[in-house]
């Protein structure tokens, strides 16, 4: 029993790290994710929305937090119970996504890791049995070295969880697991991935029914033909960057005519509402020296063209505002506004507005 105990303490513990870490550098996106959880088609608390950062930012350092406490063997009741009252919450929403239907990705692992409601669900059941042995052999879960050891190692992990949550939050996600980093080739992400289909064909062979297996092509069969069916094999799924728009006010897209330019700079904004004001002004510094440069300004926000129009006169900005789905936009940078520097379709630079002044030109 005690080293099945240590077994489990080691997989819930560094479970619950890996899948606080991920989250914790970019507590912004996790919030997005509660939004949708309290929005009225899925939980209807919209009144729990406006506090959606906060909640996030509570939920992911606990959570590291209790996975560290049970490895160093800290506050073992508290850290169990803390355990325990955690994964049955997270069960119980899990279970009530893949029932639904209505959340198709829990953000558990936040975008490192996709899993589906199911999945999810399964996994939270898989932890709530391991949480259960934990109790079960309680006594054996005692602090590495000392209780003093145990005690410091928690605070100085609370410590570092806060700083780089300030950090994140001031700046960018230390690490982007999203499918806009830097680096990203767009027109490559927007490919739609390669499925596998099997064809079976169906054709009557001298009075004899025969089925014949291709991979698309027309089988050479001396037989007259009675139907085909098709199984897919592998299932090439969603392209990772499948709702990239970017439309003026006449509803015509120009994506492709922006992928084109050697040399474009493009302030994201997925609701200029409430956008930073001293972020708009940052940027309005930093794209008037890009223009300066020679580069192509551009701009992609969720507002309907008047309230483009009206920003864009109340800040000065001298370049064209693209209307775009704001998901997408979130999904691009973290930062209200941000901005993103594009060569030839391809990411070169994200910056929050924070660091508007370091634009590369």
């Amino acid at each position: 029993m005690k080293i099945i105990t240590h077994i489990c303490r080691l997989i819930v513990g560094v479970l619950f790290i890996l899948s606080g870490f991920v989250k914790l550098v970019d507590p912004m996106g996790f919030s997005f994710k509660l939004e949708e959880y309290f929005s009225e088609p899925v939980l209807n608390i919209p009144f729990f929305e406006p506090y959606s950062l906060p909640i996030a930012i509570v939920v992911v350092i606990f959570e590291f937090l209790v996975g560290v406490m049970l490895l160093v063997g800290f506050k073992r009741k508290f850290t169990l119970w803390s355990l325990l009252v955690m994964i049955v919450f997270f069960t119980g929403l899990t279970l009530y996504s893949a029932v639904t239907g209505k959340v198709t990705d829990c953000g558990c692992f936040g975008d490192a890791v996709k899993l589906t409601p199911w999945e999810t669900f399964w996994k939270d059941v898989t932890l709530l049995v391991l949480i259960l042995v934990l109790f079960a052999g309680a006594k054996y879960i005692k602090p590495l070295w000392s209780k003093k050891f145990a005690f410091r190692f928690s605070v100085v992990t609370l410590i570092c969880c806060v700083v780089l949550c300030n950090y994140v939050l001031s700046h960018l996600p230390i690490i982007d697991f999203r499918p806009y980093k830097v680096g990203t080739v767009i027109r490559e992400g927007m490919e739609m991935p390669e499925s596998i289909t099997e064809f079976l064909w169906k054709f009557n062979v001298n009075g004899e029914e025969k089925v014949i297996k291709t991979m698309g092509q027309y089988p050479d069969v001396d037989g007259e033909y009675i139907s085909v069916e098709t199984n897919i094999l592998v299932d090439g799924g969603i392209p990772p960057i499948h709702d990239f728009t970017m439309e003026d006010e006449n509803g015509e897209d120009h994506v492709e005519e922006m992928l084109d330019e050697p040399k474009l700079i493009v302030m994201v904004s997925y609701n200029l509402y409430s956008a930073s004001d001293e972020g708009l002004k940052a940027i309005k510094e930093a794209t008037d020296k890009a223009i300066k440069a020679g580069y192509k300004v551009i701009a992609m926000t969720s507002a309907l063209p008047e309230t483009a129009n009206e920003y864009k006169e109340n800040y000065g900005f001298n370049f064209e505002f693209y209307i775009s789905d704001p998901t997408m936009l979130k999904t691009m940078i973290r930062s209200n506004p941000g901005l993103i520097k594009i060569e030839s379709g391809v990411i070169k630079q994200k910056l929050h507005y924070n660091d508007a002044s370091d634009l590369e030109l």
